[in-house]
């Protein structure tokens, strides 16, 4: 990135967007009271500096989250890290950062993509740090992150929305994609793409805070009702306002 764009405003207006109908206004705000009456509040999350989140959520991806957490907790303790001090983990042969995140999916792969980014980062600003990103708008601050290999819309969303930077983006992971999809919400898609749209019904009230607790609300509803190989519809919250649901209720069997 050159440093012009340290110039340009932290985040840019909004441009103007067809008005929704009342209908598509209260979509997303719906489905957010309807699982937050069935789950109720999640638990505040305390945002990481953006270099850790990003660390996490590279690792993290198709990953269950208990291993994913386990996984930080065994960087710090294959290398002095945390919070803040990774270039030891940067630092690292390939081979042992796979032993490090061996309880991660495909630890193989992303043990050379994470030494790779981590060495990448120091090499464009000259130390391992993310926290300058806090001066560019959020779309530049994506497209930073996702010129590293393995890095996508999904990881950049989180790194946003859920560390220190808290800007406005919706992380669509699995669940989050299974459960829109099932719901209709908007046509299928790729997580980019889905994401496009939903931040468009997304309410202007909404801030970073909103959308991490409506993201945790619906990735806990894909991790616990609306699973991938046996969703429990009868039981679901969304019930009647998913078309999927009550086809697989009506026919008592899986529709995808």
């Amino acid at each position: 990135m050159s440093a012009e764009l340290f110039n340009e405003p932290i985040e840019q207006a909004t441009p103007p967007r067809r008005p929704l109908t009342p209908e598509e206004a209260d979509r997303l705000p719906h489905i957010h009271r309807l699982l937050l009456g069935h789950y109720g509040q999640p638990a505040p999350r305390e945002p990481w500096d953006p270099l850790t989140q990003f660390i996490y959520s590279l690792l993290s991806s198709r990953t269950k989250t208990p291993s994913a957490h386990q996984v930080m907790r065994d960087l710090v303790r294959y290398f002095p890290a945390w919070p803040g001090n990774w270039e030891a983990v940067r630092d690292a042969t390939v081979p042992e950062l796979e032993r490090a995140i061996a309880v991660v999916t495909f630890p193989e792969v992303k043990a050379p993509r994470l030494k790779a980014a981590l060495m990448g980062i120091t090499e464009r600003y000259g130390s391992l740090t993310l926290d300058f990103l806090a001066r560019y708008r959020t779309d530049k601050i994506r497209a930073w992150l996702e010129q590293f290999e393995g890095i996508g819309p999904q990881v950049s969303a989180a790194v946003v929305n859920f560390s220190t930077l808290r800007r406005r983006a919706i992380s669509i992971d699995a669940n989050h994609l299974r459960v829109v999809q099932r719901l209709c919400v908007v046509p299928r898609a790729d997580t980019a793409i889905t994401e496009e749209r939903l931040m468009r019904l997304v309410p202007e009230t909404w801030d970073a805070e909103m959308l991490d607790e409506h993201h945790s609300l619906v990735k806990l509803h894909g991790q616990t009702l609306c699973t991938f190989s046996e969703p429990k519809c009868e039981a679901c919250p969304l019930l009647n306002i998913c078309p999927t649901g009550k086809r697989n209720v009506g026919e008592l069997k899986l529709v995808p």
